[in-house]
């Protein structure tokens, strides 16, 4: 017999349930890829009735579904589309009506919290104190739960320990929708598939790592949440430091959960912790030009909206090989990045001129705005005499390679992932604290850093080129 199965959003009536989540499971049933039985409930304070909730996602879905908007699988779709008026934080109130939903038997649930991290453990304390946590056989029981996690190592404890008192870790997904995109999954496919790279993936050959989340948006409409939160806490501690542990890890010996999640952890347990004083030489803050006078945020804001640091990883891999990390607002273009400078050949036959050096190998995994893989080298200009070098790009585009293969929202790949009870793209815990450990020390520093302004639509501030210029590196620069 199936059982009902049923996703359960808290805040539906917010922006991520209109902009992602409904899109990205609208985009998997036209895929013929949600399971039969699944019913999707939004919780909300709004009063709201079925009806309008609905007409409220289908202006959603025309604006954001990708791949155009189909009307007739929309209706069908729509039939899945439920909604229940209460406080999230009191769900006991809502079981009566869930169970109405499930036809009275024992059901499959997936509780999606996108509400404001203030209310995540209200809201699971107040599932656990119903009994709607605990799995009975086959009538499971999964949480997802948005970033952040915390805000530093000792308040993610906190929220870890209050999971834990109705949840195992097994039925804990804590998403971050950057494991979720494709080019971000190559990574693992693009070194661990091929015998071409990883030879080359280490110290004897790898001179240093850049990692660039850069944004051209300003903050927004999200001052009054940025300014208590900064750059540091809103993208390093998990995006970027994500990018890094599938950068630097060893070849898992499968690929699920477990083995995955236990090698991510092993990089980020061997990234060496500065002290207050490492962490201010290897940190670079800025704010752009006009934060402070944007809605929300304090006049004399000293939140970052930049930053750049220095971090290294003491294992036999990467020892002695810099991870320089970078992420802004308001920046020259869109750009998520991971560039692997090579080392220079330890002697060059090919005479250069007087003032020009070798520009060594790079390899670039560009994860947006396109998904592309560059692999920069050096060739012989034709008809040149003495040999004239010049850097040449070898490219693979997603879009070109796979023409029919539309490139799927992340959080639709995160949806379905959870709801099959496949955890191998969500944190776990352990990985969740050590990520805190690693950025506590740089949040201590930053607390006495006056952060550089920058012009919007700039490549940041100087005192970042001088993070790499003080090791005798440069950024590639964003127009590169």
């Amino acid at each position: 017999m199936t059982l009902p199965q049923t996703l359960m959003i808290f805040g539906a009536s917010g922006d991520l349930t209109a902009r992602k989540l409904i899109p990205s499971l609208f985009n998997a049933f036209r895929k013929h890829r949600l399971p039969e039985a699944l019913q999707i409930v939004g919780v909300a304070r709004t009063p709201l009735s079925d009806d309008a909730f609905r007409e409220r996602l289908r202006v959603a879905a025309q604006q954001f579904t990708k791949n155009g908007f189909d009307a007739a699988a929309w209706d069908r779709f729509a039939q899945r589309l439920h909604y229940r008026p209460g406080d999230a934080s009191r769900p006991a109130a809502l079981e009566e009506s869930f169970r109405a939903l499930e036809g009275g038997q024992p059901g499959q649930r997936l509780y999606y919290l996108s509400v404001a991290p203030e209310l995540y453990v209200p809201i699971v304390e107040g599932l656990g104190a119903a009994n709607m946590t605990r799995s009975h056989g086959e009538a499971w029981r999964r949480l997802v739960i948005e970033k952040p996690f915390g805000t530093d190592l000792a308040s993610a404890r906190l929220l870890n320990q209050a999971l834990g008192r109705y949840w195992d870790e097994s039925q804990i997904f804590r998403i971050d929708h950057y494991l979720g995109k494709e080019t971000v999954q190559n990574i693992l496919v693009f070194r661990f598939a091929n015998t071409l790279f990883e030879p080359l993936w280490n110290n004897n050959f790898i001179d240093h790592v850049q990692i660039t989340v850069s944004e051209e948006v300003t903050v927004g409409s999200r001052g009054h949440y940025y300014d208590s939160s900064g750059v540091l806490r809103d993208m390093v501690q998990n995006h970027l430091l994500q990018l890094l542990t599938f950068t630097a890890m060893e070849s898992a010996s499968r690929f699920e959960a477990t083995s995955l999640r236990n090698e991510k952890l092993k990089v980020l347990e061997a990234v060496r912790l500065p002290d207050e004083q490492q962490a201010k030489r290897q940190l670079r803050l800025g704010q752009y030009e006009g934060y402070r006078q944007e809605k929300g945020v304090d006049a004399e804001s000293r939140t970052p909206t930049y930053a750049a640091l220095e971090l290294h990883i003491d294992n036999w891999r990467w020892r002695g090989v810099p991870f320089f990390l970078r992420s802004g607002k308001a920046m020259k273009r869109r750009l998520t990045e991971i560039l692997i400078q090579f080392r220079c050949p330890p002697h060059l036959m090919f005479p250069l001129p007087p003032g020009v050096s070798l520009q060594c190998n790079r390899l670039a995994i560009q994860i947006q705005p396109e998904e592309v893989i560059h692999i920069n080298f050096q060739s012989k200009v034709p008809d040149s005499k003495p040999i004239e070098l010049r850097p040449t790009d070898l490219s693979f585009d997603y879009k070109k390679a796979y023409p029919d293969k539309p490139i799927p929202e992340a959080y639709e790949l995160l949806l379905l992932e959870a709801i099959q009870g496949d955890a191998t793209m969500f944190m776990r815990s352990d990985e969740i604290e050590r990520a805190w450990a690693i950025l506590d020390p740089f949040l201590n520093a930053a607390q006495s850093l006056q952060p550089e302004p920058y012009p919007v639509g700039s490549t940041g501030p100087q005192g970042a080129d001088q993070l790499l210029q003080a090791t005798g590196r440069h950024w590639v620069s964003l127009g590169e």
